[in-house]
């Protein structure tokens, strides 16, 4: 079976009728053939939390002497510098991405070896409806923190041991299966056991900013602390809460053999699965532990599985959740340091937090209506995913799901046979189901221009091979080599020209907004960093009737700042018109690039100046309206 944008493959005519009613927002776009070569050869999932967990540490530089790095980062390039695609290799590369997402984003991660872990199991009074729980007790410095968990067994489909669907729960459940915000038929149908995990055992979910130190996970480890802190030991919530789900799964592991009774789970056949900040959550959980067999980490949005550095660079401000307007209970105070524009030098990115998660299986989707989930930047990091997993010849292990005309963490009956199909796969065996997913509704989006550059020489500059343009929100770049010097307490200057290149127009009128130019510089100590020029706002340019000219004229800046970092070479120059989102949350009001004339295309072109040399667009960027 697959399952796609695209013509499907093996697919029964009535599954596909009933994507094409139910998923009106998945229409036609390009594949990605799916690699599945080396599917015979390489683990479904592993016996231990870490198997790499003696690799060695890489040495990561300081935030100032990082490299800005625009598209994703390479996964396959070490942090030594070398560059190493073969699956042979991954154990200690993954090792390499979870050390920089624990010291960058999220804080550390505790392995535990130094806590006392017991469990027990006590199952359902015969005869009641009721389910059975899973009690497990970490100790610690003389603290305790106790996971209970309802257990739902399926009687009915004999002794077991089962497979089981791991739910991040808010609020648990007195009975029955917690299918999460899965469609409930996919596990009730099937020999699934579940398991809730009790996030707010470990530490309790707030919206706003809090204390936590009083949570039982920081409690444990009182040199760590959620949030901004003061010190170096900063682990947010999302490591508490991996913590926590790695030590439910030792209490799976211990009940499943005690003396009477014992937990009838199938410990290689586990899943977790959560949606939204639960999402988050669930792809943190089985990235950063191997014996989790299935993640289903379900409209997740910013933090989860879209891109940090893409949601910024093709969406407006405030539009998505971006590194500056996350919550900083859930992630660690460190990350800060890459909002706005400081976000190109953080050296991984999503695409790589989900590829952590191989060679075991993912599934993950989005939403389009709710534009704050950043649906196009899920796309762009689940295609690059794919690319890692298809590299590795397991591609029908990643899928993704991006879809609409739903409440937030609902599905429609369409997407049902999708998530079945990892379901059966990787949960109960069934390896010859296809779980070729890739539903999307973006035809022409270009997400290959993100990856382009991975696989160059170790010195080969990471840069996009075109500019970004989608109907009047763009991002330009200047392609030829720079001779821009740019010293500390200099003025420097950037600015945009528009033309309507129709050979006879009407007079218009034309602007753009949320526009700016950035300036990436490395300076002569080996640090870089972006300078920033903001573009005004509400000024507009009449364009006089049948007139092909650039307004205003080349040479007319609108706007500069002070360099005040650093003397340096100016290595990248990028303007970008994203428009402005209308109220948080929501997408532009309009787009980057405007026109009262709709029917002609408009160009652009920009340029900067420092030192008194100027650098400008080779041609122009023509904007169709009509697309």
């Amino acid at each position: 079976m697959r399952i796609s944008a695209g013509k499907p493959r093996f697919l029964k005519t009535s599954l596909w009728l009933t994507i094409l009613l139910f998923a009106p927002a998945a229409v036609s776009s390009a594949l990605a053939q799916e690699n599945t070569s080396s599917d015979s050869t390489i683990p479904l999932v592993y016996s231990a939390e870490n198997t790499g967990a003696k690799s060695p540490a890489p040495n990561f530089p300081d935030f100032a002497q990082l490299p800005i790095i625009r598209p994703l980062p390479d996964p396959f390039r070490f942090a030594d510098g070398t560059r190493n695609t073969s699956f042979s290799s991954w154990e200690r590369r993954r090792n390499e991405i979870k050390a920089a997402i624990e010291k960058y984003e999220i804080g550390p991660k505790p392995d535990c070896t130094d806590c006392t872990t017991t469990a027990s199991y006590a199952p359902p009074p015969a005869g009641s409806n009721t389910d059975g729980v899973l009690t497990v007790v970490v100790t610690r410095n003389g603290k305790t923190l106790t996971l209970t968990s309802n257990v739902y067994i399926p009687q009915e489909a004999g002794s077991g041991p089962f497979p089981a669907l791991i739910t991040m729960t808010f609020r648990p459940r007195s009975s029955g299966p917690d299918t999460a915000t899965l469609p409930a038929s996919v596990i009730t149908s099937r020999p699934i056991a579940t398991i809730e995990f009790n996030h707010n055992q470990v530490t309790s979910l707030s919206f706003g900013h809090q204390g936590h130190s009083s949570d039982p996970f920081y409690q444990l480890y009182p040199n760590l602390c959620a949030g901004t802190c003061t010190g170096a030991s900063n682990s947010g919530q999302y490591a508490a809460w991996s913590w926590g789900v790695s030590r439910l799964i030792d209490g799976i592991e211990i009940a499943t053999r005690q003396a009477s009774n014992p937990l009838p789970i199938d410990i290689r056949h586990l899943a977790v699965a959560g949606c939204s900040y639960a999402g988050k959550m669930a792809l943190f959980a089985g990235a950063f532990d191997e014996r989790i067999a299935l993640t289903i980490a379900q409209e997740n949005g910013g933090g989860g599985a879209p891109s940090w550095r893409v949601s910024h660079e093709i969406e407006a401000d405030d539009s998505v959740e971006d590194i500056h307007d996350t919550s900083y209970d859930w992630f660690g105070g460190q990350m800060r340091q890459f909002a706005e524009n400081n976000v190109y030098k953080l050296p991984e990115d999503h695409d790589e937090l989900m590829a952590m998660v191989a060679p075991r299986a993912l599934l993950e989707t989005g939403n389009t209506d709710y534009y704050w989930l950043s649906n196009r930047s899920n796309y762009i990091s689940a295609r690059a995913t794919q690319k890692i997993f298809n590299t590795f010849g397991i591609g029908d292990r990643f899928g993704f799901y991006v879809d609409g005309k739903h409440k937030h963490c609902s599905t429609l009956p369409a997407e049902a046979p999708a998530i079945a199909a990892f379901v059966d796969k990787f949960l109960l065996g069934k390896m010859s189901v296809d779980s070729d997913v890739e539903v999307n509704p973006y035809p022409n989006l270009d997400y290959s221009r993100w990856t382009a550059w991975w696989g160059g020489e170790p010195n080969h500059d990471p840069k996009f091979p075109d500019d970004w343009n989608t109907g009047g929100s763009v991002v330009m770049s200047l392609k030829r080599r720079l001779h821009l010097h740019v010293s500390s307490n200099q003025v420097v200057h950037g600015g945009y020209q528009l033309a309507i290149s129709g050979k006879s127009h009407p007079a218009a009128t034309v602007a753009a907004s949320g526009a700016s130019v950035q300036l990436d510089i490395r300076c002569s100590d080996g640090s870089s960093y972006t300078l920033t020029i903001p573009m005004p706002e509400n000024q507009t340019y009449p364009i006089p009737a049948n007139n092909r000219s650039f307004f205003p004229e080349r040479g007319a800046f609108q706007g500069s700042t002070t360099a005040a970092q650093c003397n340096g070479v100016v290595e990248g120059a990028y303007f970008s018109a994203l428009g402005v989102a209308k109220t948080r949350a929501n997408p532009p009001a309009e787009t980057g690039l405007t026109t009262t004339d709709m029917h002609d295309p408009l160009e652009t072109r920009f340029a900067c100046s420092a030192g008194g040399t100027a650098a400008a667009s080779e041609s122009p960027l023509t904007v169709n309206f009509q697309q």
